[in-house]
C-alpha cells in the first residue's frame, strides 16, 4: 500500500512540474509610437513580436518609428 501511495504521490508531482513549466504564459503589452505629439496605439503584442517591434521600430511611409511598449 505504501508503495503505490508513494507512485501516485510521484506521477502528481510529475504531472504538476509539467503543467507548470510547458504553460510559460508570453508576456504582453500595449504598444505605441509618438507622433505630431500624440501616441498612435499599436495594440497589444506578445512574446517575440513584442521584441521585435520594440528592437526595429515600426516601419510606416518610408520612416521607421520608435516603439514603445508598456504594461497597463
Amino acid at each position: 500500500m505504501k508503495k503505490q501511495m508513494k507512485k501516485i504521490s510521484f506521477a502528481a508531482t510529475a504531472v504538476l512540474f509539467l503543467a507548470v513549466t510547458s504553460c510559460k504564459k508570453e508576456e504582453c503589452h500595449d504598444c505605441h509610437y509618438d507622433f505630431n505629439e500624440a501616441e498612435i496605439e499599436l495594440g497589444e503584442r506578445c512574446g517575440d513580436a513584442l521584441e521585435t517591434l520594440e528592437a526595429d521600430g515600426y516601419p510606416l511611409d518610408g520612416e521607421v518609428y520608435v516603439v514603445h511598449c508598456h504594461e497597463d
